[in-house]
């Protein structure tokens, strides 16, 4: 059977999720595993990731299976998939034994074309023995970075998927993806999943649209409304290391006036629920948070984040500042350090190598790699050249000494920092200065009324970079509006003369 080529895989982007083009490596990626070649793809934050798996899923004549360690992360690939007319299904902790066995039967009649599933599912007996008599085309491994002991998030059923594929009798092809891997994390990745003559894409991990800066506050509170009084009326996550400081910074916000919103998985199911909606549908725009927060939430708006203490690794900390500015818009990730950011980061290595699932030796070994990790993040945060230089060396890349967008190249008082963020380019070429302000609140405000009435999040409408090109293009008429980056034809049906409605007003 001939496999399905570049045309069939544009016609889905376009059909099935309304972009007009690939970005970097989507294309390359998702064609290899089309043609029954396994590959691995490093892709930071916002790159689009779940597109190079998704699209051959859609094309591939059998099921598609996609481990993933996260259930909040499953359930809004599920949902958004399900939005986008594709069959899909989850299966993790989360379904109540009647629920599990419901979609396992599904399954086995061939319901779904893309099932997500938590690798400690892989080698039960129900699921076993639904894989063993299903024709699946493909396995991915998202987080694919959890295999090995040197990444920032090793999980001992990650080990498990390898002896999963050898089970089968027939091998699908494999794809694994991880947003964060050095060069050492990526030969474990190939070794431990064994794949087979891989094609490699690193996209690169430089994102220029975001600002980052570390500041040696004597008090973080006081620096944090400073911050927020800059962002005022924008979207941002703020992270605390633990519960307790989420609990106190969250209800200081408040009692000043802030609309914060808070999480950490110490919380009960509903309220997190309640918290990560009210945040995707801007109620309440400032999220506080442990980093049990953000895996898989696509909020395209947010302007900035700020590390209220120091993560434990760069890779940690990357992933997380990495989730502003996901639609090209300028943004902000700012770490406040202080001393003993180290010190409680050390308690906490300690306190996790208490892991029943690993042996003395393995929990030695990787003890040892979370402390030589956490080395390299303090010196990040203590450094007096380029941040940015900083972190894109860690990832093996080779970037210019200065980048002219952080902290220590801007040198600057923080309130210079925010003026010096605004020219960065929006990620359409606009003319200089179109952009026209007010009309981009009324399409926000549209926006808002459209969203709040579909129940979805206002983003899933359009992001804040598709109404800046809109306000400063003023599209005319659905051809016009069919051009700006971000409207597909489903969007154009749906949206496209309310907007233009309001463009003419």
């Amino acid at each position: 059977m001939e496999q399905p080529g570049k045309q069939a895989m544009e016609k889905a982007l376009k059909q099935v999720f309304g972009y007009d083009s690939f970005r970097p490596g989507q294309a390359t990626l998702a064609e290899s595993l089309l043609q029954g070649r396994d590959a691995l793809g490093v892709m930071p934050t916002g790159a689009g990731k779940s597109i190079c798996f998704q699209i051959p899923g859609i094309l591939l004549p059998g099921i598609t299976l996609v481990v993933s360690p996260l259930i909040s992360l499953m359930r809004d690939q599920v949902n958004a998939l399900v939005q986008a007319g594709v069959r899909g299904a989850y299966l993790n902790s989360s379904l109540t034994p009647r629920q599990y066995q419901k979609a396992l039967y599904n399954a086995r009649q061939g319901v779904y074309k893309i099932i997500y599933v938590a690798p400690e599912r892989l080698l039960t007996p129900d699921f076993l023995d639904f894989a063993l008599h299903t024709e699946i085309s493909l396995l991915c491994v998202d987080e694919a970075h959890c295999v090995s002991q040197w990444g920032q998030d090793f999980r001992p059923s990650y080990l498990k998927i390898r002896q999963f594929i050898e089970t089968l009798p027939h091998r699908p092809v494999v794809g694994a993806f991880t947003a964060t891997a050095t060069q050492q994390v990526r030969q474990d990745i190939l070794r431990l999943l064994n794949l087979q003559h891989p094609r490699i894409v690193v996209t690169g991990f430089n994102r220029e649209n975001l600002y980052f800066g570390v500041r040696r506050p004597r008090d973080k509170f006081s620096e944090l409304l400073h911050i927020l009084r800059e962002e005022k009326g924008k979207s941002g996550i703020i992270y605390c290391a633990t519960r307790k400081t989420v609990e106190q910074v969250c209800q200081n916000l408040q009692e000043a006036g802030f609309p914060a919103a808070r999480y950490h998985a110490g919380l009960p199911d509903e309220e997190r629920q309640q918290s990560q909606e009210d945040f995707l549908y801007d109620r309440k725009p400032i999220m506080v948070a442990t980093n049990a927060f953000g895996m898989g939430i696509d909020k395209s708006n947010v302007s900035f984040v700020v590390h209220y203490h120091m993560p434990k690794d760069l890779e940690s900390y990357y992933q997380e500042a990495g989730r502003a500015g996901r639609d090209g818009s300028p943004a902000r990730c700012i770490l406040l350090y202080s001393g003993a950011d180290v010190r409680l980061n050390q308690f906490m290595i300690e306190k996790e190598q208490e892991n029943e699932e690993l042996d003395a030796e393995t929990a030695r070994q990787v003890r040892e790699n979370e402390l030589e990790r956490l080395k390299q993040m303090t010196f990040y945060a203590t450094n007096h050249r380029c941040l940015r230089r900083f972190l894109l060396r860690y990832f093996g890349e080779n970037p210019p000494d200065h980048c002219g967008n952080c902290s220590v190249c801007l040198k600057e008082a923080p309130s210079r920092a925010a003026q010096e963020l605004r020219p960065v380019q929006k990620p359409a070429p606009l003319p200089k200065g179109a952009e026209d302000p007010e009309l981009f609140q009324r399409l926000r405000q549209l926006r808002l009324t459209l969203a709040r009435s579909a129940g979805i999040p206002p983003y899933a409408v359009f992001t804040d970079a598709t109404l800046w090109e809109m306000s400063a293009r003023k599209p005319r008429n659905e051809a016009e509006l069919l051009s700006v980056s971000g409207v597909g034809e489903q969007k154009l049906r749906r949206y496209g003369r309310l907007f233009l409605e309001e463009i003419r007003k």
